[in-house]
């Protein structure tokens, strides 16, 4: 049965005396079948090519210092295992297990920070249980994680962040969506940016193809221009077999039928930022839009 929203496992299932708490019950085996679970994935993943992506050597008392129970050795373990990223991967069930446990809450964050930083989706289930404290840091920083560790289960948590109490949160999620490719939450993206998460445009710019990409560029004129070129600037600098040439052109037409200055700063800068081998036929559109707005008020020159 899943947890309450704001309540965390560590609340549900008890707290073991590690850092000052009561005895494991029966209650605590779910969390425990969880912890094992992790472990199996982290030692697939922790093979040479996981050390190999890491910005440093796994320390190699790392996991002494996690199951120590001393909060300073845990603490500096977690700061080596995070600098270390993919590579720490081995440490990720070592630190599930403290988060089943329970930590004070500086402690809890920065484990919930590491595993994002470890990259590894073997966290991820532990993860979505703080993507729903009750402490909005936490929360934040569980969301942030989970765009790293990926993964279904991540993406579903995230499309339910969107929609969380705290904006920031709801900011980081649809951030994460478009940095994880997740495709599927493009209708929750534009629910969301119709509620004001302004962070959806990017990644609904990121994410978007054909009618997707012309439906955000509709939206100019009724929500803030700034707004939703950030998503526009996004679509328009993808590759062409992502968002096609006419969409593009499309795209162009809609922002220089505004005809006003912010409406030719957006042209001028994509104009600047084209790509020498860019697509002529996209470049000419620009071109010749940014001519067409060159009078409006407020435009560069005027």
């Amino acid at each position: 049965m899943p947890a309450p929203a704001g309540v965390s496992p560590i609340a549900r299932f008890g707290r073991p005396a590690l850092f000052g708490g009561g005895r494991r019950g029966p209650r605590a085996r779910p969390f425990a079948a969880l912890v094992a679970i992790t472990f199996a994935c982290a030692v697939e993943a922790s093979g040479p090519a996981a050390a190999a992506a890491g910005g440093a050597a796994f320390p190699p008392d790392a996991l002494r210092r996690l199951k120590s129970g001393d909060p300073t050795q845990v603490a500096s373990a977690l700061d080596e295992v995070r600098v270390a990223g993919r590579a720490g991967a081995p440490a990720v069930p070592a630190i599930v297990d403290l988060l089943a446990h329970g930590l004070p809450p500086d402690l809890t964050q920065s484990a919930v920070d590491t595993l994002g930083d470890v990259e590894s989706e073997a966290a991820t289930p532990a993860l979505v249980w703080y993507a729903r404290h009750r402490n909005v840091a936490i929360r934040r920083g569980a969301v942030q994680a989970l765009a790293k560790t990926g993964g279904a289960v991540a993406v579903r948590a995230l499309r339910a962040g969107l929609s969380d109490p705290d904006p920031a949160v709801r900011g980081f999620a649809a951030t994460g969506l478009g940095t994880m490719n997740a495709k599927d939450a493009l209708a929750d993206l534009f629910v969301a940016l119709d509620h004001r998460v302004v962070e959806a445009s990017p990644s609904i710019g990121r994410l978007c193809a054909g009618d997707e990409c012309d439906k955000l560029a509709a939206k100019l004129g009724s929500m803030p221009f700034e707004v939703i070129t950030g998503g526009l600037d996004v679509a328009l600098f993808r590759p062409t077999a992502d968002v096609s040439d006419d969409i593009k052109i499309k795209i162009v037409a809609r922002v220089r039928e505004l005809g006003t200055g912010e409406a030719n700063r957006f042209l001028r800068s994509v104009q600047a930022k084209w790509p020498r081998r860019g697509s002529a036929r996209v470049k000419q559109a620009v071109d010749q839009a940014v001519i067409a707005t060159s009078a409006s008020p407020g435009a560069e020159g005027t």
